[in-house]
């Protein structure tokens, strides 16, 4: 039986022995940027001690994130495309609708989970029930996709299976901002960020296997990802959180005020949230389509791109494990985040660049290379820019609920104007104008990364 990973905040002074099982030398809790803490809608509650982790905690945090990536994004990467062209051959415009509802309501939904997770008091801990909820929601959501007879039910589905796989997706942030002290902060948000860059990859291959059956396209990459994902709060359990405590209840009030903060008590915490929204905004006018893209391009039926966006993923996979482990490890190395956020976006600007007049599969393999690498590199390192600038580590379930925003509403938003953008200049019958829409996320992406560059103080 594996010793607990401790992970109890209460009020009062923190525990004066190190967690067993897993934790090393002790190095103090986060700062928030050396910023003062600010006034918070909930109850204040001290935040665990920083202590090292072991390698095998990390591994075990690869496997849940690869995990959790596998069963959340391939239904965005392939197998919604192929489900709405089964249901709505020619309609490739509702995948934007549906995935762009289905972010919208988790939005609203994920400030709420954050200061319930910050505040629950469980044997198993504060995140651990949100993994294991939200991965039997997710798969819910996963089994009513495939069976769903409608568009119109496909998208209520999604809606079940995003809000399940998003909170276990949360959860799994929310401990390592609990445990993971700076300077390891970089290549823990690499490795994780590897994972959930070669997850979909696998997972389409995975997908394509069992094209002929609707329902294991959906179910098999989702019941692996839940057997990935769960081993980690099984093998390396959180530790109980009933003695938390709470001095008063959260008011209305409370409520509404979590979903925001103040740019201007927290500066560096408000540009980096926006310059992380202006990149995503651009990754989500590149990704979106896709599938469609490559058909397109390809002049292929959209049933069979899976293997072609599978054989150039495998290319992809390497590029972002060289993006995400080179710039994580290096911006802990050297102390330098912000540099590496702004090589990210020049990089995702090329390969935006080549895609967007790619007609051939060697151009289409150069920009998904190009743009894998930036993807990951700058999610790696700005990961670990957010935990240095979050205004209270001890409700960290709260602001990385709020920092989520930054990348959910880019996700809700660019499915919903890219279908305005690909039919500009579009006679009847004609073919999207997909050369526009990759040139505005390089746009973006580059705006972005600028804003963190230059306008950051407490972060290097």
């Amino acid at each position: 039986m594996p010793q607990n990973d401790r992970d109890i905040s209460v009020v009062g002074p923190p525990p004066t022995e190190p967690a067993k099982g897993d934790a090393e030398e002790p190095t103090g809790p986060a700062t928030g940027g050396g910023e003062e803490p600010a006034e918070t809608p909930t109850p204040e509650i001290e935040a665990p001690p920083l202590e090292r982790v072991s390698r095998s905690y990390l591994g075990w945090i690869m496997i849940a994130s690869f995990g959790v990536s596998l069963a959340l994004m391939v239904p965005l990467s392939y197998s919604l495309a192929l489900r709405i062209d089964e249901l709505a051959p020619g309609r490739e415009e509702l995948l934007g609708y549906v995935t762009g509802s289905a972010q919208f309501v988790y939005l609203i939904l994920s400030p709420l989970m954050g200061i319930w997770s910050d505040r629950m008091r469980s044997r198993l801990g504060r995140r651990t029930p949100f993994m294991f909820a939200g991965t039997v929601i997710g798969m819910v959501g996963l089994l009513g996709i495939a069976v769903a007879p409608t568009v119109f039910l496909v998208g209520l589905a999604w809606v079940v299976g995003m809000v399940g796989w998003s909170t276990v997706g949360q959860a799994i942030q929310n401990v390592q901002a609990d445990r993971v002290p700076e300077e390891q902060r970089g290549r823990v948000s690499a490795v994780t960020g590897v994972m959930t860059q070669i997850a979909p990859v696998i997972g389409i291959g995975i997908a394509y296997t069992v094209a002929s059956s609707t329902l294991l396209v959906f179910l098999v990459p989702g019941a692996l990802g839940a057997a990935m994902l769960l081993l980690f709060p099984l093998l390396k359990p959180e530790g109980d959180s009933r003695a938390l405590v709470h001095t008063s209840e959260v008011s209305l009030k409370g409520l509404v005020t979590s979903y925001g903060f103040n740019p201007r008590k927290y500066p560096d915490f408000g540009w980096n949230w926006l310059g992380r929204f202006i990149f995503f905004m651009g990754l989500y006018f590149n990704t979106t389509f896709g599938t469609f893209f490559y058909a397109q391009r390809l002049d292929m039926p959209v049933k069979e791109v899976a293997g072609v966006v599978s054989a150039i993923g495998i290319l992809g996979v390497l590029a972002a494990a060289g993006g995400a482990i080179g710039g994580g490890f290096l911006s802990d190395k050297l102390g330098r985040r912000k540099l590496f956020t702004m090589i990210g976006s020049a990089i995702f600007v090329a390969g935006a660049v080549a895609e967007a007049f790619a007609h051939s599969l060697p151009q289409l393999v150069v920009g998904a290379v190009l743009m894998q690498l930036a993807i990951a590199m700058f999610s790696a390192v700005d990961q670990a820019i957010v935990f240095a600038v979050l205004p209270d580590r001890a409700q960290a379930g709260r602001y990385l609920a709020v920092v989520a925003f930054a990348q959910k509403i880019p996700s809700a938003l660019a499915p919903l104007i890219a279908p305005l953008v690909i039919t500009i200049g579009v006679t009847s019958g004609g073919e999207k104008n997909y050369t526009l829409l990759y040139l505005s996320g390089a746009v973006l992406a580059l705006a972005g990364g600028l804003i963190i560059k230059f306008k950051i103080k407490s972060v290097r």
